[in-house]
């Protein structure tokens, strides 16, 4: 049997390039994205396009209800969303977010006995989530493996996290080395319902530079 790995897909750059990562390494990719209340809901649109073009063998969308919990600018419309630097952890950051969305990846990798968890977080290019960090990856690793049934038979699994040391334009150059369409991706916040980008929020700054880091032109279609 092929080895197979569930990949988280917000419809974004590094989520992108993380299932071509996991591709590229042997694996059965099946794909999995959360409507979870998100003020972008635009990037679903994009994680359905990224997932066809880089070959996914099935694709699920569950709906989760963070929006019920606020507290942060991308699920609460009544924070607006920062579009200049600041200090500390950013309203942006979604209180929970990888932890609930690992949990359920890992339930269907459980039932998939897939190999592996993939997930795009970055702790360079980064905007401060705690959840994003070395330290985090591995503590949930060892969680996931006192938690299984497969593990506790001798089947570990691996949460693996391609991205996590590189700077977002060694992420774009990685990417587009293996054949990704950054044009079909949004990372914006606050992106409008086809998908065009606001240009001014974090998320936005960090991909423009990113691409101009690169040498690589910026396929991003920006609202006017």
């Amino acid at each position: 049997m092929s080895k197979r790995a569930v990949v988280l897909l917000s419809g974004g750059l590094d989520s992108a390039t993380t299932l071509a990562v996991a591709r590229s390494e042997g694996y059965d990719c099946y794909a999995l994205s959360f409507d979870y209340g998100q003020r972008h809901g635009a990037e679903l649109d994009a994680a359905r396009a990224v997932a066809m073009q880089l070959g996914a063998r099935e694709h699920r969308v569950l709906q989760l209800g963070l929006a019920q919990f606020g507290g942060s600018a991308l699920t609460d419309r009544s924070l607006a969303v920062p579009e200049q630097a600041s200090e500390g952890i950013p309203i942006t950051y979604v209180p929970a977010r990888n932890t609930v969305m690992l949990s359920l990846a890992l339930a269907w990798a459980e039932v998939l006995a897939a190999d592996a968890i993939y997930l795009g977080v970055n702790a360079v290019d980064y905007s401060g989530y705690p959840d994003c960090r070395p330290e985090y990856i591995e503590a949930f690793e060892r969680m996931a493996n006192l938690a299984t049934k497969r593990a506790v038979e001798g089947q570990p699994l691996r949460i693996a996290a391609p991205l996590l040391r590189l700077s977002k334009a060694e992420i774009i150059r990685l990417g587009m080395e293996l054949g990704v369409d950054y044009g079909l991706t949004v990372s914006c916040y606050q992106a409008d319902a086809d998908g065009a980008a606001c240009g001014r929020c974090d998320s936005c700054r960090l991909r423009r530079q990113g691409f101009v880091d690169a040498g690589v032109s910026d396929p991003t279609r920006y609202r006017k």
